[in-house]
């Protein structure tokens, strides 16, 4: 959520920045927002007095007391009764005026950053990096929903037969191979200086509610209504709250965690060649890089954050690019965000694996996460996350690019994570 501050002290540059998501008249609703700030300051003002006299008038009843003017006193205390009354009503009016002020806030997406160029869909999101690697030169390439399936390692309908679309089942050798991906990512975030943790895939709505995903995407998280929880979409729900609330000396800074979760999206995406095998799934695994940074540090620690991720690709040997997402391409609460897309050789096109992003104040202002300072003033940190990698195209594209015409051979910085070289078709 932006912070109140800035939108008074920053009007004019927030609402620019904004249009940059294809938000054009936004400015009118910052406009009520402020005003109706300043309507809640009005109020809070004449709360805070009436209470102030009716305190001071307390005082003055037990000091007509001490001196025997009961009748004086009596006449205060009705006096007091009627302020505290007044205050009640003041005070109910504010809380309804601080609830109508946080409801139109958490409608405002994150102001994206001055590097975002400014666009309404993908064809408009900035190429930064020329490409990494050699794309792969294979004869008679295939996708890796029919190499999975002559391998034997991946059975999609399976899956549907259990649960239903978007839910894969990984055999043999290619659930060990995706075992081996995640214990591979662990270790390098681990030797990066990531502190590992295995969160609860369930949140409540505070945590939710923390990292942005409500209201904004309620629609796409599974929910359990009987307990009001919800199944996480990305690790980055339950890590990150892991500070929700908390004030943090800045000696401790930067907050550095990395953790493997399953994750779970309603929205998996509409029908077509797009969106097969494991292009869009409602289950797939993913491991979360987060960091918690002073707020000077924190476009210094997304180019880290990202060097990690590109060092990852470049171990396994997948050519890829990343690009600067353009304000409305976009998650709600990112105010910068960086793709990274390896190029899969059996479909021939580009495939997302890792988003980073660095989302300021915005999920610490929900949150109230803070750090203390060196004079001992308090402020709110910034948060960042990515994935470090997400694994279903991670392993498309390994299947894709590292084919032959016999099966699949596994990447050299895989194979002390699995017990064999290579994947043979069975027929």
């Amino acid at each position: 959520m932006l912070e109140l501050k800035r939108l008074r002290e920053s009007t004019e540059m927030v609402v620019e920045a904004l249009k940059k998501r294809g938000l054009n008249e936004i400015g009118s609703d910052i406009e009520s927002i402020l005003k109706l700030d300043e309507k809640r300051k009005g109020v809070q003002q004449e709360h805070d007095d009436l209470l102030a006299k009716s305190n001071s008038l307390s005082r003055e009843i037990g000091n007509l007391m001490k001196l025997g003017k009961r009748d004086e006193a009596e006449e205060v205390k009705e006096e007091t009764y009627s302020l505290k009354e007044r205050s009640k009503e003041k005070g109910e009016e504010l809380k309804k005026l601080e609830d109508e002020l946080r409801s139109s806030l958490e409608l405002i997406p994150n102001a994206p950053s001055s590097r975002v160029p400014s666009g309404t869909s993908e064809n408009e999101n900035e190429q930064l990096d020329s490409f990494e690697g050699k794309k792969p030169e294979i004869s008679n390439p295939i996708p890796h929903w029919e190499i999975g399936a002559k391998l034997g390692i991946m059975d999609f309908e399976l899956g549907n037969k259990i649960t239903g679309a978007g839910f894969p089942i990984y055999l043999g050798s290619g659930a060990k191979l995706q075992r081996g991906l995640i214990q591979f990512f662990l270790d390098k975030g681990t030797e990066a200086g990531y502190k590992e943790v295995l969160p609860p895939i369930l949140v409540g709505r505070d945590s939710a509610y923390g990292t942005g995903q409500l209201p904004d995407k309620d629609g796409q998280m599974y929910h359990i209504q009987e307990d009001d929880l919800f199944v996480i979409p990305t690790a980055e729900v339950p890590i990150t709250n892991i500070l929700r609330g908390e004030i943090i000396d800045q000696s401790k800074l930067p907050i550095k965690f990395i953790g493997y979760t399953p994750c779970f999206r309603r929205e998996a995406g509409s029908w077509g060649a797009h969106v097969r095998g494991l292009n869009r799934l409602h289950q797939f695994d993913k491991v979360e890089i987060v960091q918690a940074v002073k707020p000077d540090d924190s476009y210094g620690k997304l180019t880290e954050m990202c060097d990690h991720v590109g060092g990852l690709l470049k171990e396994l040997k997948l050519p890829f690019r990343t690009l600067r997402l353009c304000g409305g391409d976009m998650g709600f609460a990112a105010a910068e965000t960086i793709d990274f897309e390896v190029f899969s050789g059996g479909q021939g096109k580009w495939l997302e694996v890792s988003s980073v992003s660095n989302f300021e104040s915005f999920q610490t202002n929900r949150m109230k996460t803070r750090y203390r300072d060196e004079n001992k003033k308090v402020n709110l940190l910034h948060t960042l996350n990515g994935s470090a990698l997400a694994l279903p195209r991670v392993l498309a594209a390994i299947l894709e690019n590292y084919q032959d015409d016999n099966g699949v051979v596994i990447p050299d910085a895989l194979r002390a994570y699995v017990p064999f070289d290579r994947m043979d078709y069975t027929n």
